[in-house]
């Protein structure tokens, strides 16, 4: 059966766009660019359908259940990293895997940090590269730059299984190039920039339905050997209308060589 929801797809513009993060100094306070909201198709990887493979979409559902109850207090860090940097071995077997960020959404209009509502991925060449720099210093990165490496996100319901807002996927071999946009990102300390990704109707969505806290989505956003980035964004749909409970999620950023 054909499910369907809302997303925000970028727009092109002759000028350069930017999403003000923070802005004025003020936490969760966000400036975007203009974005327009179209209903799409979504296939549900829980049923028969195309296949999804990360080798070829970049995107993986898997069941991995975690040790960590409560993110947001206690020291869960070391452990968490510990079951991802084993979860991407096991499964796509990389040698290295380094866990450098983790971000707590929840879908509440007092959250400071809500989930992304935008078509997007999250580096472009220039910013993974700089990135990379970032995380490991230029030496070491010089190092990485000569074999294969990547990064990979980590998605995972907390609390409750997802009844609103998942996180949707567009396929990447169902995306052009030219849908792509580059977007500043502005903080009060930096800059930054993503990939928006323009309406294409040629786009073909997917996500997991009703994920669990014991089920992780993980997908590419960057892959120096031409992987493809993952275009993704919370889809705006309802499982159950007769269900109240909030979403929450964490999303983990990972480096990994291969």
């Amino acid at each position: 059966m054909p499910r369907t929801g809302v997303v925000n797809y970028h727009v092109h513009k002759p000028e350069r766009q930017a999403f003000e993060i923070d802005a004025d100094g003020i936490v969760g306070n966000l400036v975007s660019p203009e974005l327009v909201s179209t209903r799409v198709t979504i296939q549900d990887a829980r049923e028969d359908g195309k296949p999804i493979s990360f080798a070829r979409d970049g995107i993986a559902f898997e069941t991995h259940p975690s040790a960590v109850q409560d993110f947001a207090s206690g020291n869960w860090q070391l452990t968490y990293d510990v079951e991802l940097s084993e979860l991407l071995r096991e499964k796509l077997g990389v040698k290295e895997v380094i866990v450098f960020d983790h971000t707590v959404r929840e879908d509440d209009p007092n959250s400071d940090r809500k989930p992304a509502r935008n078509v997007h991925s999250d580096y472009s060449t220039e910013g993974a590269e700089k990135r990379l720099v970032d995380i490991l210093g230029a030496d070491r990165a010089a190092e990485w730059s000569k074999g294969h490496y990547a990064f990979i996100n980590i998605w995972r319901p907390v609390g409750t299984t997802i009844n609103s807002a998942p996180l949707g996927f567009v396929r990447p071999m169902s995306v052009k190039p030219e849908d792509w946009i580059l977007i500043d990102l502005i903080y009060p300390d930096r800059r930054g920039h993503i990939m928006g990704l323009a309406a294409n109707t040629e786009h073909e969505w997917v996500y997991q339905s009703k994920m669990t806290p014991d089920e992780v989505a993980f997908f590419n956003i960057y892959d120096n050997r031409d992987l493809p980035s993952v275009a993704h964004s919370a889809i705006d749909m309802v499982e159950d209308p007769a269900v109240t409970t909030i979403r929450r999620s964490i999303e983990s950023r990972t480096l990994v060589r291969y």
